[in-house]
């Protein structure tokens, strides 16, 4: 389909869409205001009559209300005018004898007019009691006509304008199909590579920009081209010399990858060996109060060993009696009866069978408790750098916390609030190095006795482990240098400097961050934050 056709299709679909819409409007308007003249003066009348005709019915004056009625029937569009009783019957009646039915049925609108008669009635009432009932018809004739005659006429004119503007649409469309074709086979001369073609400007309106735009294109065109050949010209000339300039710079690349990889290996065994020496390095620090919790069950779990001894030698000479009585002869029993009781009442046996249970529940507390401590040293010594599975947060803090036990009760009063949060992907030895350096360093900042508060949340998909101290703080000129390596705080010999950076290090590898907030005088709170396991979200939005 051509553009000159389309053109007239589509503006005479729109002005035919408008002018449909137009037509139906105004007719639209035209028939809500001819009903409503209509209702209006056929109420008018009726009620004007009704109040006419009340004295003849009151006074039955039949002859009056004839005259009446004939006067009112000589307008021209009134067909009939009709009093009748209550009852129906009829008391005088004007104009068409044929519309005269005793089955009156009035109408509301001309929509609901099927004869041709618009019917309306009024009652004829005095004090709210009806004595009879007018009924008038109006000849609706001459507003049909002037309906169809408006509508006959509207449709003329839409069709005349419908067809001047498809001949002004079709001129328009021949004229920018011509100037179209020219473009066209211009175009098709240039992308053959004939730039030197010129159209010509013989008009000031956008055809003629257009067709100054062309010439302007195939201007840039013939630039570009020349331009294009004389690069291409240069680019046969380096081709010639630049598969040997890549093979010596691909040998010299994979030189410096290899040398590259040599050195991030070499960069990778430094950091795990620094990383395992500072763990090491932690430990070492704390021994002596990990010793002093170990010593402490061992050496109640030693002094019980020896009083279950003690008991069980008791047990055995008790139960040799008990043996020598079964074995004795009767004459015998009272003698040795006698003897069990001596024995039971020197040894207080009724409080040896009791401590016997304490013994042994404090005695499995105790090697529970070195199990424990055992474990956690374990935990946190082993080095499994690449190994990540899913961790729970909360443990790992239990753990670490076990392990600091003596290191913290004689600085701080350590207090946990552990909300349970969803597992995260992590390296457990490593988690556990990065709580420990956080909970010594909390202790440590602490020169009076303090309180140290460990807590656990969930916020935005993300776990976050908090360690909050009342100690002295940091200044905020160090807040960020406390993750560079080898800066410290802390007296010559007291610190390295790497725990808060290695620290850092390993959060980051485990796609989190730290967060530091603190305040001189008042104390510090780090925030380790971790993304959640995405089994563990998904399990939780299900």
């Amino acid at each position: 389909m051509s553009i000159r056709l389309k053109t007239v299709l589509g503006v005479a679909l729109i002005e035919a869409v408008l002018l449909a819409l137009l037509v139906y409007t105004a007719m639209k308007y035209m028939h809500e205001n001819l009903e409503e003249a209509l209702i209006k003066r056929a109420n008018t009348t009726a009620s004007l009559f009704a109040t006419t005709a009340k004295d003849p019915v009151l006074a039955y004056d039949l002859a009056s209300l004839d005259s009446f009625s004939a006067e009112l029937g000589e307008n021209a569009d009134i067909v009939y005018v009709r009093t009748r009783t209550p009852e129906g019957i009829l008391l005088a009646s004007a104009g068409d004898d044929a519309a005269d039915s005793p089955d009156f049925v009035e109408d509301f609108s001309l929509d609901s007019v099927v004869d041709g008669i618009y019917d309306v009635s009024a009652p004829i009432s005095v004090s709210g009691v009806e004595y009879g009932r007018v009924e008038i018809g109006f000849d609706i004739g001459s507003i049909e006509e002037n309906l169809a005659e408006t509508r006959q006429l509207s449709t003329l004119i839409a069709i005349i304008e419908m067809v001047l503007v498809a001949i002004f649409s079709l001129l328009l469309g021949t004229y920018l199909t011509r100037q179209l074709m020219v473009l066209r086979l211009a175009a098709k001369q240039v992308s053959k590579g004939d730039y030197s073609l010129t159209l010509k400007v013989d008009s000031g309106d956008e055809v003629g920009e257009v067709a100054l735009a062309f010439n302007q294109m195939a201007s840039v065109l013939k630039e570009s081209q020349q331009t294009r050949d004389r690069y291409e010209n240069e680019l046969v000339e380096l081709n010639q010399t630049l598969e040997q300039r890549v093979i010596r710079r691909t040998e010299k690349i994979n030189a410096q990858y290899e040398e590259l990889k040599n050195t991030h290996q070499q960069l990778a065994d430094a950091q795990a060996k620094l990383l395992q020496a500072e763990k090491l390095a932690s430990i070492g620090q704390l021994s002596a109060g990990i010793a002093h919790e170990i010593n402490n069950p061992i050496s109640f779990v030693h002094s019980n060993a020896h009083s279950l001894s003690k008991y069980i030698k008791i047990y055995q000479q008790l139960l040799g009696m008990y043996r020598s009585a079964f074995e004795a002869q009767s004459e015998q029993l009272p003698a040795i009866k006698a003897d069990i009781e001596a024995f039971e009442s020197a040894e207080d046996i009724d409080f040896v069978t009791e401590d016997i249970d304490t013994l042994i529940t404090d005695t499995i507390d105790g090697a529970v408790r070195v199990q424990e401590i055992v474990k956690g040293l374990r935990d946190f010594s082993h080095s499994n750098h690449d190994t990540k599975m899913p961790c729970d947060v909360v443990e790992c803090t239990e753990s670490t916390l076990r392990i600091l036990t003596a290191e913290l009760k004689s600085r701080c009063q350590v207090r946990t609030e552990f909300e349970p949060v969803p597992s995260v992907m992590g390296n457990r030895g490593e988690l556990n190095q990065v709580i420990m350096n956080l909970l010594v360093n909390a202790g440590q900042s602490m020169e009076e006795f303090g309180e140290l508060l460990v807590s656990t949340t969930v916020e935005d998909s993300q776990v976050v482990l908090s360690v909050t101290d009342t100690g002295k703080g940091i200044a905020p000129e160090n807040l960020g240098k406390l993750f560079d390596p080898f800066f410290t705080t802390k007296p010559v010999g007291e610190g390295t400097g790497l725990g808060l950076s290695i620290s850092y290090g390993i959060i980051k590898d485990h796609d989190g961050t730290i967060l530091v907030d603190s305040e001189p005088g008042k104390g510090t709170t780090f925030k380790v934050v971790l993304p959640v396991l995405e089994s563990d979200m998904n399990l939780k939005a299900a």
